[in-house]
């Protein structure tokens, strides 16, 4: 599965794809290049990092998946730098 950049709205089937990814790593989180990697094993894996990008923001806005930073959940509208997806824990 290779999905290309573009400035529309992310394609539902890389929102299946992060969350089907997640949710085998799941209960850890994952960094935008290991989902990446998930997607397009072969392939040029480095033009999906925007798109994983907007879908995590739009899937958090949600309250499907959780955008960590320094370890700690993140403001989705309002991250910058290295950041981790994982899954919303139900404790």
């Amino acid at each position: 599965m290779n999905i290309q950049d573009s400035t529309t709205a992310a394609p539902a089937s890389l929102e299946d794809a992060l969350l089907s990814i997640l949710a085998n790593a799941s209960p850890g989180t994952l960094s935008a290049p290991e989902i990446a990697h998930a997607i397009s094993p072969a392939g040029d894996w480095h033009g999906l990092l925007m798109p994983i990008r907007r879908t995590a923001v739009e899937l958090a806005m949600a309250g499907r998946l959780v955008i960590y930073r320094k370890g700690k959940p993140a403001d989705p509208t309002d991250f910058r730098g290295v950041y981790r997806l994982g899954l919303p824990r139900h404790d």
